[in-house]
């Protein structure tokens, strides 16, 4: 399966964004999905992960009263709606792709979108 992140740019502390994730390729719409992100020099970090079917799905505790994961099978696309942004969420941020089997790791990932918030 190929991913393809956008949305990422420049907002100001309290804005909000919308990324997408286009998936690609056989049975696309049967992988569990997941957004993580990364700040050059820091480890990469999950943001937020939603099953197959979209029935099951959590965003790390410091982002779930901020950020929604969410995903439309129809268009094969998996989107992270994030408000009332901070300067911290300052990141590069990757969607990822793995089979619907327990403990399977995510072996497909998109290209990532930068998210820039201003102070």
């Amino acid at each position: 399966v190929q991913l393809q992140a956008s949305g990422g740019g420049l907002v100001q502390a309290g804005g909000s964004l919308r990324l997408s994730c286009a998936s690609s390729g056989p049975d696309a719409s049967i992988y569990a999905m997941a957004w993580f992100r990364q700040v050059p020099g820091k480890e990469r970090e999950p943001v937020a992960h939603i099953s197959w079917n979209g029935e099951f799905y959590n965003v790390t505790g410091s982002m779930k009263d901020r950020f929604t994961i969410s995903r439309d099978n129809a268009k094969n696309t998996i989107y992270l709606q994030m408000n009332n942004l901070k300067p911290e969420d300052t990141a590069v941020y990757y969607c990822a792709a793995r089979l619907p089997i327990v403990n399977s790791p995510f072996d497909y990932w998109g290209q990532g979108t930068l998210v820039t918030v201003s102070s």
